[in-house]
């Protein structure tokens, strides 16, 4: 039986263009998707690394420094708790009640959900309100996000302490004002991606679909990265 040229075409293709993908992905074994981006201001160090023989300068990249903060169960927290994982935080105050924070929160309950089992993934909630936001506040507020300390920790402390850390750390803006004599935040309403290095690998807005949608898929990208780093003893 005879088949169109036409025809022949159609299926040579479909069978060929898989394969040719997956050496694309694939090649010699080696993932070759585009990393993600490192945020934050660069500088080109003294020291070197080899590219096929070339001579390449290494790069020293933003890094939030190191902190130490107490979560919902009132434990002290710095970067030793994280150590090797990826951090996904955000901005919060427990007597917010607006839009944004419910937004964000909703999206979190879902991400949490999704990477409970995923012990390299932990999510980090910085409250700006830290006078009244103790660690029994915390706690309850824990509750109705079933966020639990270790995974998904939400953290209060001196004022100063996370000021830098929001402004200075992930490059964020909060400002504090008072409205009809209650405290209130105009603030960067942002997911704020960080890898085990505690580099900025990407910036979300909280509200947006699409962007959350894009969080999702480069939480995995930066899951793949940090397994092949680890693969290739980096």
């Amino acid at each position: 039986m005879k088949y169109p040229i036409k025809k022949i075409l159609i299926l040579v293709t479909i069978l060929a263009v898989p394969g040719f993908l997956y050496y694309l992905l694939q090649e010699k074994g080696k993932n070759r998707y585009k990393p993600l981006a490192i945020y934050g201001e660069k500088q080109v160090a003294s020291t070197f690394h080899s590219v096929r023989g070339k001579q390449i300068p290494d790069t020293i990249y933003h890094q939030v420094e190191d902190f130490k903060l107490v979560n919902q169960k009132a434990d002290t927290v710095s970067w030793k708790n994280y150590d090797g994982k990826i951090i996904l935080t955000h901005l919060f105050y427990t007597n917010g009640g607006i839009y944004g924070i419910d937004v964000a929160n909703t999206a979190l309950k879902t991400l949490n959900k999704e990477y409970a089992k995923n012990t390299m993934v932990h999510f980090v909630g910085l409250t700006m309100d830290s006078e009244h936001d103790q660690p029994s506040v915390l706690a309850d507020y824990a509750k109705k996000l079933n966020a639990k300390p270790g995974k998904w920790d939400l953290l209060t402390g001196d004022s100063t302490t996370i000021h830098q850390f929001i402004k200075n750390g992930l490059l964020l803006d909060a400002l504090k004002f008072t409205e009809n004599g209650q405290t209130k935040f105009t603030f960067s309403n942002m997911f704020v991606l960080l890898d085990p290095q505690h580099r900025i690998r990407g910036y979300y807005e909280a509200t947006n679909q699409e962007a959350l949608s894009k969080l999702d898929d480069e939480i995995k990208v930066l899951i793949a990265e940090e397994l092949r780093d680890i693969k290739d003893g980096r």
